[in-house]
């Protein structure tokens, strides 16, 4: 088995070193090195916070932010680098959890009867399941979706010495394995690797497309107590450069960093964060409805707020498959995806926190903030996989700017 500290850079200047004198050798790490950006304590907790945001969907950080602080005060750096200064030939990989809503309950119980014991660090244990399985060192990790995954990827890439890098897989929080630009763009997911939480290993060679090994890790996640770690996704550098959506990041400490500072200078984070997003505000009010059920895998929620302020008499509705995918203003479609609906602490200017996975608090209030979906989700086939009749709705996309034109007209 291969072992973990040759994952990285450093696997790289190794099997560079067999066939290259030192001298070169250390150029080309000192080179590759030079290019990180060593993100600071509060660079992190702002990307954090602002990987939330970019969720599309209540994203709590406090146990996020506890975890990364921890591991830097034992001495964990975290470098990232970006996706053009990224060797071609270099293999990354995407960390993640795939969940399983509506878990087979009665696992669960016989495992906990068993008495099996739980399993520590099984993204870690993933990612080296699927190095050995494909024979390859990983050298950078990729973020493959925004909320819970950034911490994930954070603390692995550090675990195990590589950079992370600027890019997502989708810059969103997505319900399935499919909606991110690999696929797209003809990359596909497998081979993938899942690590259950009793220790089980599972490799997914190879499926027909996207939308089958979304079924098959599915599948893995309902069945072991509601969640699997994944490690998905191998592409190069190459790849990743036209695979994913580049600065993803930067656009998350961005996003973290403009609501702190209008806090701190006693501004309005909402419009702070509107204006920086050439957002739109699309509602206010307080949650009397978040009707929850786990089912095939995912969350469902079905969501009402009643308007307060300027909304006054005014209802707005979500529908929720994890993340918040179509809404409505008083019955009249308002935001649909691929374009991204946020729901944000009024306060705080970050995402709501509380009401489980896609869930609403309810008696809480909440501010509703639209943004434009990123060019790649804007396509054809990015609409195809992530826009409304995908998710069964009879009615097709309309760009955000135009649904938010129509209130005014």
């Amino acid at each position: 088995m291969r072992s973990l500290k040759f994952f990285g850079a450093l696997s790289l200047i190794l099997l560079a070193a067999q066939c290259a004198p030192a001298s070169n050798t250390r150029t080309a790490s000192e080179t590759i090195a030079s290019k990180y950006h060593t993100l600071t304590e509060q660079e992190v907790v702002d990307l954090l916070v602002g990987s939330c945001i970019q969720a599309t969907r209540g994203c709590g950080t406090g146990n996020s932010i506890l975890r990364v602080k921890e591991a830097i005060a034992k001495g964990a750096t975290f470098n990232m680098i970006s996706p053009e200064d990224l060797p071609d030939d270099w293999m990354t990989i995407s960390p993640a959890i795939i969940g399983g809503g509506g878990a087979w309950e009665y696992v669960i119980e016989r495992t906990n009867e068993q008495g099996i014991e739980l399993v520590e660090n099984t993204n870690v244990k993933a990612v080296q399941l699927l190095a050995d399985h494909i024979d390859t060192d990983f050298n950078a990790v990729v973020r493959a979706e925004s909320a819970g995954a950034m911490v994930t990827a954070l603390l692995l890439s550090s675990e195990l010495g590589m950079p992370i890098v600027d890019a997502c897989l989708s810059v969103r929080a997505r319900p399935e394995v499919q909606q991110q630009i690999p696929w797209l763009k003809g990359i596909p997911t497998t081979p993938v690797a899942l690590f259950t939480r009793w220790g089980d290993e599972v490799i997914i060679q190879k499926g027909i497309d996207d939308y089958r090994a979304e079924d098959l890790a599915r599948g893995v996640a309902v069945s072991s107590g509601g969640g699997a770690a994944i490690a998905m996704n191998p592409m190069t550098g190459a790849q990743v450069k036209h695979g994913t959506v580049p600065g993803a990041l930067s656009d998350a400490i961005r996003l973290g960093r403009t609501v702190r500072e209008a806090r701190e200078q006693e501004r309005d984070p909402i419009e702070a964060l509107i204006e920086v997003t050439d957002g739109y505000k699309l509602f206010q009010g307080i949650v009397t409805k978040s009707d929850q059920h786990g089912d095939r895998g995912f969350s469902w929620t079905d969501v009402e707020l009643t308007g307060v302020g300027e909304f006054e008499g005014q209802k707005y509705q979500v529908f929720v498959k994890n993340e918040n995918i179509v809404s409505w203003l008083d019955g009249q479609i308002d935001v649909t995806s691929p374009d991204y609906i946020y729901n944000l602490n009024p306060e705080t200017g970050e995402a709501v926190t509380g009401g489980g996975l896609g869930g609403y608090p309810l008696g809480d209030e909440v501010v509703m903030v639209g943004v434009a979906g990123h060019p790649l989700w804007l396509t054809p086939e990015g609409i195809e996989v992530i826009g409304p009749r995908h998710f069964g709705f009879d009615f097709d996309y309309t760009p955000i700017a135009e649904l938010q034109k129509r209130r005014s007209d």
